[in-house]
């Protein structure tokens, strides 16, 4: 009799026994925790962003209103430009700092230097001296060159007298009268620019 050796069929392996078990619920929640992640960095980059905004808007905020309430009951810039202020000021232009306080406490003395508003154009807002208060007599030459005759006028209340440093090339009081305290806007202090001319100007009647 013959003998036989019977070996049980040779099993296959499996590859998917040799894989980490990774199912498709798997792949979505590692897709939902990654999409979780970005979208909270996306999030946190945008509060920030929106945080340091806010504080730019707050400082902008801030800094207008400074500057607005400065040049509205303090202080502010004007420019010069003319021959009507020579040699107090340059007639190839000026940057002075006039102040409010002065003009709205009617405070103003003679010789002091003023920023005001033409009574002949309200788009122009040119610098003249006061060489008289209210109650003041004060006498004047219309046109210094032609020789004209003295005139004497006395200012009336709520009224200065301005002119220009330099008379031969200046329209002021003598051409227009007495200035009304409203049309005042500030009494210059300071030149700063040209920088070399930088400094207080003082009142110096003429």
């Amino acid at each position: 009799t013959g003998f036989h050796l019977s070996l049980p069929p040779r099993s296959c392996l499996n590859s998917q026994n040799f894989q980490t078990p990774f199912s498709l619920s798997n792949l979505d929640w590692f897709n939902s925790v990654a999409g979780n992640q970005q979208m909270g960095s996306s999030s946190s980059f945008w509060n920030v962003a929106y945080r340091q905004a806010m504080k730019s808007g707050v400082f902008v905020a801030k800094v207008y209103s400074f500057l607005h309430v400065t040049t509205t009951y303090l202080a502010f810039p004007a420019f010069a430009f003319g021959p009507s202020m020579i040699p107090t000021l340059h007639p190839s232009g000026n940057v002075v700092l006039a102040e409010r306080i002065s003009t709205r406490s009617r405070k103003l003395s003679r010789g002091d230097v003023i920023v005001l508003q033409s009574p002949e154009d309200p788009n122009k807002i040119p610098i003249k001296r006061v060489i008289g208060l209210e109650g003041d007599c004060v006498s004047f030459v219309v046109d210094p060159e032609k020789n004209d005759e003295s005139r004497t006028v006395v200012v009336p209340k709520g009224h200065v007298w301005v002119q220009g440093d330099y008379t031969q090339n200046s329209r002021d009081s003598r051409i227009f009268g007495p200035l009304p305290y409203g049309l005042i806007r500030g009494r210059v202090l300071w030149r700063v620019w040209p920088f070399q001319d930088f400094g207080p100007i003082g009142p110096t009647t003429t």
